[in-house]
């Protein structure tokens, strides 16, 4: 089930413009909390930068979004930056854009025109996705059935994860939630019926566009 898109994992990018640098930094945030704890970091680790301007979207539907100018004139860079990631659908992550000034003022379109560029990149550099519902299937089956599951696995449809040896094999079947009933047939007909299955849970899964 696709829940939202969002971007894979950290990404870092750096725009050059009339000799400012302006370093892009795109990071998953799951929660509001989190994401502002990823502001923080970045503010930390550039402490000596003219500007950390930073645009935070969470939520399914985009219901939370702020952003910063963080010293740049009103509306010239956390503005134009959030408006560019809300335009392209994305959600649950954070974006800061890291400027060193350069000497030489872009005026009010030209911050704009240069912010939104450097975050692109930065959601460039960090991927998008589609976070999609998981099922993971923890079961116990014989070691006969072992080869026969990873060959099965092999075509993607799901993985195996985590297994443990011991006078069983016990793995967890990771699929899209929309296949958990499909998955769960088959390792009932390949095993006829004497796989156990010990419990199933819903996670999140990100699959790169």
């Amino acid at each position: 089930m696709h829940l939202y898109d969002s971007v894979c994992e950290y990404g870092q990018a750096e725009y050059v413009v009339e000799k400012s640098r302006f370093i892009a930094h795109a990071q998953p945030a799951g929660s509001l909390e989190e994401a502002k704890e990823f502001v923080a970091s970045i503010k930390e680790e550039y402490r000596d930068a003219t500007h950390n301007v930073p645009a935070i979207i969470v939520g399914a539907k985009q219901e939370i979004q702020w952003a910063s100018d963080d010293g740049e004139p009103s509306g010239t860079s956390g503005l134009p930056m959030l408006k560019m990631i809300a335009g392209e659908g994305l959600t649950n992550l954070a974006v800061v854009v890291t400027r060193y000034f350069g000497g030489i003022k872009l005026g009010t379109g030209g911050l704009a025109r240069a912010y939104t560029q450097a975050a692109r990149l930065g959601l460039d550099a960090a991927g998008r996705c589609e976070v999609r519902e998981s099922a993971l299937i923890v079961c116990e089956f014989d070691y006969s059935y072992l080869s026969k599951l990873q060959n099965l696995a092999s075509d993607g449809s799901f993985e195996l994860t985590d297994p443990e040896y011991s006078d069983v094999v016990k793995t967890g079947l990771k699929c899209l939630s929309e296949d958990a009933d499909k998955i769960r047939s088959m390792l009932i007909n390949l095993t006829s019926g004497r796989a156990k299955i010990l419990y199933e849970q819903k996670d999140l899964i990100r699959v790169r566009k």
